[in-house]
């Protein structure tokens, strides 16, 4: 049971679908009064209707996480409806994977990623910062990946703006003990979520993988089959291969869901049995 996203406001970019609408009904669920941002309107609509409809409050403003003036509007609308922001969570991000060698068919997505990576969680930022100050609370959670952990083949942009959001957390982190709290959640792969959509070459994910290559290559084949053997499948077991949508937002979840004193700061959500390296 929730203890501590009752009444919370809690902004979060890219709800409109996959893992943002996941934190955002979740959060709404237990309490929270949420705002929505994202650039898929239809999308973001059909979420909180959804939500509304379920008798819990929230509201979508569709908005472009890398125009900060449009981010600042939504957090002029979150306080004028519900009075405060207390959390903000930069879900919204791509993943561009591709080698240096398909700079050609990658430029475009590449840096489209660095507006959305970078300067979509810098925007979230600055839009909400005063608010926070001024309320003397408040909570970033921004969402990075294992993959800003080092520069792997195949990742190097997308690792660097990951690498970025770890940089722009641990400072903010510095420069606002005891008024804001600052987590950085860094998933691992996770099925699902929609972010294979921007790979550029497919080859380019084996590089997180390393010498674990033929497993992974087996295992994924399996998991589109639905052949997965059972203890690769089941949470409860040790050899748990790919963690789910549903429980990399439970993990969101939970890092809100705290008293404002404890800090849930760096967390890694993987699979015990899976095949990533980093």
């Amino acid at each position: 049971m929730s203890q501590h996203l009752q009444d919370k406001v809690i902004i979060v970019t890219g709800a409109g679908n996959g893992f943002g609408k996941l934190i955002a009904e979740r959060c709404a669920a237990a309490g929270a009064k949420l705002v929505g941002v994202d650039i898929d309107a239809d999308g973001l609509a059909s979420v909180f209707d959804g939500i509304t409809a379920a008798g819990h409050i929230g509201l979508g403003m569709p908005g472009d996480v890398t125009d900060l003036a449009q981010m600042r509007a939504v957090a002029d609308r979150a306080v004028a409806e519900f009075g405060a922001i207390d959390v903000i969570v930069n879900n919204a991000g791509v993943m561009p994977l591709a080698f240096f060698a398909d700079h050609a068919r990658a430029a475009d997505r590449w840096h489209r990623a660095i507006d959305i990576n970078i300067k979509g969680v810098v925007n979230g930022i600055s839009a909400v910062y005063d608010q926070m100050i001024t309320q003397g609370r408040g909570q970033v959670v921004n969402i990075s990946s294992i993959y800003g952990n080092a520069g792997i083949a195949g990742s190097g942009v997308y690792s660097a703006t990951k690498a970025a959001v770890n940089a722009i957390s641990d400072s903010l982190r510095a420069e606002t003990k005891g008024k804001i709290k600052v987590t950085t959640v860094r998933p691992t792969g996770v099925a699902g979520t929609n972010l294979a959509s921007w790979i550029v070459n497919g080859e380019a994910i084996f590089g997180m993988v390393g010498g674990r290559a033929t497993d992974y290559a087996a295992h994924s084949k399996a998991m589109i089959k639905g052949t997965l053997p059972a203890e690769l499948t089941d949470p409860d077991s040790i050899e748990y291969w790919l963690i789910t949508p549903d429980e990399l937002a439970d993990a969101v979840v939970h890092v809100i869901d705290q008293p404002w004193g404890i800090s849930l700061s760096d967390v890694t959500v993987r699979a015990s049995g899976e095949d990533y390296l980093y």
